[in-house]
């Protein structure tokens, strides 16, 4: 196996015109930190705990209003994790129908990992295809992430949540297009990972 070298000149080319986010066309790392950057994250550091404490408490109540959506999966905070919720991303099927009927609202969405790293053509060298990973394939077809900062209100949140559930709802007519996950197609994911849901 022989990984892939790239002259200076591409390394250039890539940073200058700004390749899309999420897309690694070359194996590399980022840096830019300078001395103000530097100088303004020791501040926001003092600030982080209560930052990532609102973040927990602003996912636990998008878990309190999704749990019961049919055609939703909710993140799962495993027993011995502390979860910051950089992102909250919950599951779905036809996620840009989602996307889009929320943007109707004036609700914004993120796709933050389209791409899972092995289809990625920085590593199209491991010679691995599609079918390789298949549940890190579904969820980046599947994963959606919610509005989610430290400032965020609880009205804000409420807001959100009632429009995935009018989206979900049996007597919205564009339901059965968005949702139509079955138990039966959860539960053979599971067998990869023990659980049906993120």
């Amino acid at each position: 196996m022989k990984v892939p070298f790239v002259d200076l000149k591409t390394q250039y080319e890539s940073i200058r015109d700004e390749i899309e986010v999420a897309i690694q066309q070359v194996l590399g790392w980022n840096a830019r930190m300078d001395g103000l950057q530097g100088a303004i994250l020791s501040v926001k550091l003092k600030r982080l705990a209560h930052w990532n404490e609102a973040r927990r408490k602003n996912a636990q109540l998008y878990n309190e209003l999704l749990s019961n959506v049919d055609g939703v999966f909710i993140p799962r905070e495993a027993d011995y994790a502390k979860h910051i919720y950089h992102i909250y991303a919950i599951r779905v099927q036809n996620r840009d129908a989602l996307i889009n009927a929320l943007a109707e609202k004036g609700i914004s969405c993120g796709i933050h990992y389209p791409v899972p790293v092995h289809l990625q053509e920085a590593y199209h060298f491991l010679e691995l295809g599609k079918g390789s990973f298949p549940i890190a394939e579904k969820c980046a077809e599947e994963l959606v992430s919610l509005p989610m900062y430290p400032e965020l209100t609880k009205e804000q949140i409420e807001y959100v949540t009632r429009q995935i559930k009018n989206i979900f709802s049996p007597n919205n007519i564009n339901a059965s297009y968005i949702r139509h996950y079955t138990l039966k197609h959860y539960q053979s994911v599971s067998k990869y990972h023990g659980k049906s849901h993120l």
